[in-house]
């Protein structure tokens, strides 16, 4: 028999978490299995099942002494928030289909005992704006309890095993079960606590300061139902308590974070529900924005003061995170501090829209690697503070800035953005009024209504039934069925009145799915893409005709599945990711040698943790694969690349973004080392999976024409790379960097067909984009030796007479080592800067 090749582990091995795919794999079935068990404790039948919030706080209480007991623990939270994420996802089919009896009788809200966990909708206040708070709520519970778990100095605090899933319109929170917390006998802090004092209170309280001090969160002091002054570390609604296990839970910490004074209720921007606060991420940009102005030492207290710094003497700004909360009351004595609060939250607020949003649309103004689909501009949105809420405001920024067009692809991807969500919300509302039997049927209509102008149910009704009646399945689509009825133009109403409510854009969206095509150059497929990832809706691998206005698009038989979509916690990788910053900041330094040690440290302490699958895994591969590559071993950049898109693949998606640019990454590693053929199919998956992501309106189908105009010959090679010059003039303008570059190509080409007319002309262009940079020093050089050429083949063709058709032009035709460096340009391997 033959022997098969032994793949290396990083392809087999499974991966931590489900990734989610929007085309449903080769094998037809509904199980998602994940064989990457926690440590010591296989799967279980449902009879016994696991005690999660034991194994995690088990795990969470390992030594952290020395760095391989660090590593040991940090693998074994993996593993256990690993297996519980499966079982959220195992249970939410379970409750949600209906096989599991709700265990508090409450048909309002009822709560679930499924596998060791407790699944709940949770309540629906008028306060916090009905449906749209409690999914709100569950949220930001999981953010609080992300905060809370990131302070790793504080072991001794413990939170519950948490997630959240969305299964068939359905939002679930998930929780472990922790003895003792179901009376009021171990409450400690909190409102409802009421006055007591022991040494356990006296320990929790200590480290809640501790806590919020790591959050930036104000001691302060509210009213509670009864009149008493409660002094808080946390929010309103936070509670403490001791567990029968003798340990200190904190829960209910779903309003952690700061209010969004844009959007408090008593101003005139109100939005669906009342739960609007800032994300982290803006806290600390804010901090580190208002720290720059106590520096001088002769006005730190005053700076300290008019800041909104908690100490006159160092800077430390904190902010109350009951502010602006609806329900609750503070006592007179802290009016001076509410409103000092106040203050502070509206400048942050303000923060959002003076700086962070023109800060994101700048930097889409000067990259080539901007976003291209929902995931990256949500990612890159986040990084900055932003909360999607204000993707009617990023839309407002961009049509009042004088370089719209330049932005184009980022008012696609926002306009895009919105139109999806919206229709999720309506999708979810859609689902709730059809049986699983149903579902494809469904689904399929949905869709069709989504993505067909003016369709109506009598398009498929009739060949629905007919399919059905072949499948053995019943008579399919009836029209008494509620969901049969609805019409495109119907779920075209309600997805804009969402889109208007949520994100203040009345007319942006247009009258039907086709004005987003004219107007915005937006895809259909990409459209189908966005919308599947967000709904979990798997799709039949299949080629779709989207534009076929007189057939169905998509029928029952293409939905292929419908999977639970888990949020969970993410478990730290601290000595791994402490390394790989210290390698970015040697590399920022120029010190290439100290980065790649810290690189290659970084890479196996990702390895002993989660076996290298994990996201900052791959790019710590890709770094080095860099960093090796540009001290000459660019074999061993190739094998580590390699690995760094296959690890790409198993845990963002085949067509994930950041998988796309690793594929380019890995075609210039393999030119490097004369594979050609291999290079050019890299270069050619990469533009076709941008193709189907984005579309070819977009930057970095610029880059990726480039390096392909670059790596191919013939009249093929000068449509690439015209194509990118063309994209480049539009995005950037004809004064840009990445403009210059390809005129030099283009010219470099022409120069190859001994065309030096055009060529002198092309890196004339070229030379436009400044003096002192080194690439213009490189075309001035080039210019000079091509005129030379070209003067010299002139006086030949003179010479010749008559015979000039036989004279033979010579050409100049760049070297192997050339053409490389400039892949490595185009790439941003090494990167261009203006200097």
């Amino acid at each position: 028999c033959l022997i098969r090749p032994q793949l290396p582990p990083v392809e087999v091995m499974a991966t931590p978490y489900h990734t989610l795919s929007w085309l449903g794999p080769p094998c037809a079935s509904r199980t998602h299995k994940n064989t990457f068990s926690r440590l010591g404790v296989e799967d279980e039948p449902a009879t016994q099942a696991p005690d999660w919030n034991e194994e995690l706080q088990a795990a969470k209480d390992l030594p952290l002494g020395s760095l391989e007991e660090r590593l040991q623990r940090e693998r074994a939270l993996l593993q256990v928030n690993s297996a519980f994420v499966r079982a959220v996802m195992q249970g939410a089919e379970t409750v949600v289909d209906g096989f599991v009896e709700p265990v508090n009788g409450n048909h309002v809200d009822p709560g679930f005992l499924w596998g060791g966990l407790f699944m709940s909708q949770g309540a629906v206040y008028a306060m916090f704006g009905g449906e749209r708070g409690r999914r709100a709520a569950q949220r930001l519970e999981l953010k609080g309890v992300q905060a809370y778990s990131n302070v790793e100095s504080l072991q001794a605090l413990h939170t519950l095993p948490t997630a959240i899933v969305d299964y068939r319109g359905v939002r679930l929170l998930a929780q472990g079960l922790a003895p003792g917390l179901e009376g009021s006998e171990g409450l400690l802090y909190g409102v409802n606590a009421g006055p007591q004092e022991s040494p356990q209170r006296r320990r929790l309280l200590e480290l809640l300061a501790s806590t919020a001090k790591s959050l930036c969160l104000q001691r302060h002091v509210v009213l509670a139902p009864n009149g008493h002054q409660v002094p808080l570390f946390t929010s309103v609604d936070a509670q403490g308590l001791l567990g029968a296990d003798g340990r200190f839970y904190i829960l209910d910490v779903f309003r952690t974070f700061p209010a969004d004074a844009n959007f408090y209720s008593g101003l005139p921007k109100s939005f669906t529900h009342g739960l609007c606060r800032l994300k982290p991420e803006l806290v600390q940009a804010f901090i580190q924005h208002n720290s720059g102005i106590s520096h001088e030492a002769d006005a730190v207290r005053a700076a300290c003061k008019e800041v909104g710094s908690v100490s006159d003497i160092i800077f430390e700004m904190r902010f109350n995170s009951s502010v602006f909360s609806p329900g609750v009351s503070f006592p007179p004595a802290e009016s001076k501090s509410t409103k000092l609060q106040e203050r502070l939250l509206r400048e942050a607020a303000s923060f959002i829209v003076t700086h962070q949003i023109p800060a994101f649309v700048s930097h889409c103004l000067q990259t080539n690697e901007a976003p291209m689909d929902g995931a990256s501009l949500k990612q890159a949105l986040h990084q900055k503070g932003i909360n999607l809420r204000y993707l009617g405001h990023v839309v407002k920024t961009i049509n009042q800035t004088e370089q719209k067009e330049h932005l184009r692809h980022i008012l696609r991807l926002v306009i895009g953005d919105i139109f999806i969500r919206s229709t999720r919300r309506v999708f979810n509302n859609f689902l709730q009024g059809v049986d699983i039997p149903s579902l494809s049927a469904a689904v399929s209509h949905f869709l069709c209504c989504l993505l067909v102008p003016h369709f109506t149910p009598t398009m498929v009704g009739e060949e629905t039934k007919k399919k059905s009646r072949r499948r053995g399945r019943g008579a399919g689509a009836s029209e008494s069925t509620p969901w049969s009825t609805l019409t495109g133009a119907e779920l075209w109403n309600l997805v804009c009145q969402d889109a208007a409510e949520t994100y203040n854009i009345s007319d942006s969206l247009g009258s039907g799915p086709n004005h987003l095509v004219e107007h915005y150059g937006i895809q259909k497929l990409s459209l189908l893409r966005e919308f599947c990832l967000k709904t979990g809706v798997q799709l039949r691998l299949r080629d779709y005709s989207l534009d076929n206005q007189n057939k169905a698009p998509i029928g029952p038989d293409d939905i292929f599945n419908i999977v639970p979509i888990v949020k969970h916690v993410h478990m730290p990788t601290v000595d791994a990711s402490k390394a790989h910053r210290a390698a970015h900041t040697f590399i920022q330094k120029g010190l290439l040698d100290q980065a790649l040690e810290h690189l290659k440290e970084a890479a196996y302490l990702f390895g002993r943790v989660c076996d290298d699958l994990h996201p900052e895994a791959c790019y710590c591969h890709s770094l080095l694969a860099k960093v090796s590559f540009l001290q000459g071993k660019a074999a061993e950049a190739r094998s580590i690349q390699l690995k760094a898109v296959v690890i790409s693949e198993r845990v963002l998606g085949f067509d994930h973004p950041n998988t796309i640019l690793q594929y380019a990454l890995l075609g210039v590693y393999m030119f490097a080392g004369g594979e050609t053929a291999l290079a050019l199919k890299c270069l050619l998956r990469a533009r076709l999976l941008t193709l189907t992501v984005h579309g070819e309106d977009h930057p970095y189908i610029a880059t990726l024409d480039s390096c392909l105009g670059l790596v191919l010959t013939g009249d093929q090679r000068g449509q690439y790379l015209k194509n990118a010059l063309k994209l480049n003039t539009s995005f950037f303008g004809p004064e840009n960097l990445h403009t210059a570059l390809t005129q030099h190509l283009l010219a470099q080409w022409m120069c190859s067909k001994g065309d030096y007319r055009s060529a002198m002309t092309h890196e004339k262009e070229a030379l436009t984009f400044g003096e002192d940079h080194s690439q213009t020093r490189c075309s001035k050089e080039f210019l000079g030796v091509i005129t030379k050429q070209a003067v010299k083949v002139e006086r030949s063709l003179r010479q010749a007479g008559a015979d000039c058709t036989e004279q033979a032009v010579e050409c100049v035709t760049p070297t192997t080592d050339t053409v490389l460096e400039q892949m490595v340009l185009v790439m941003g391997v090494r990167k261009i800067t203006h200097r």
